[in-house]
């Protein structure tokens, strides 16, 4: 069937993959893997929930994977190369692959603000992090961070 159960989805709570120091940013972030839970394998789709000073993610950008966002509740800032757009509910931005415009979303409300994240699933893929010596590096098994120098991270 394909309709989702959206509170039985994969979940994931706080950072995640990044290395100890970055995860205190989005310490306050929550995903739901709505694409996960219904399969699918030629794009992802995550509900997030941003508590009141959390942050999406690092500021980032992709070489190989396009990104969608649509806000569904409340207010969060898109921060970007070129400067701080606010956004409400029902306004979208899009980021195409490979430009170099490293980008992330902030709640600087007193409220969650809550979001789909709609992306494409390359079978490999480079992520920068223009603001941080960080490079996350995924060869379609498994991933690795690195430095912007290629150097391995370690915690």
């Amino acid at each position: 069937m394909p309709r989702i159960d959206i509170t039985k989805a994969p979940f994931r709570k706080g950072a995640g993959k990044y290395p100890k120091p970055f995860r205190r940013l989005v310490e306050g972030r929550e995903k739901r893997s709505l694409g996960n839970a219904a399969g699918l394998t030629q794009f992802g789709v995550h509900l997030t929930r941003l508590k009141p000073g959390a942050a999406s993610a690092l500021r980032h950008w992709h070489e190989q994977e396009d990104e969608f966002v649509y806000v569904l509740e409340g207010a969060l800032i898109l921060i970007e190369n070129e400067g701080e757009t606010p956004m409400r509910a029902g306004e979208a931005a899009g980021f195409k692959a490979g430009v170099a415009d490293g980008h992330h979303f902030v709640n600087r409300s007193q409220r969650d603000a809550v979001f789909l994240v709609v992306g494409t699933r390359a079978p490999e893929e480079r992520v920068h992090y223009p603001d941080d010596d960080l490079v996350y590096n995924y060869d379609g098994v498994s991933y690795t961070f690195t430095r912007q120098s290629g150097k391995p991270y370690s915690e």
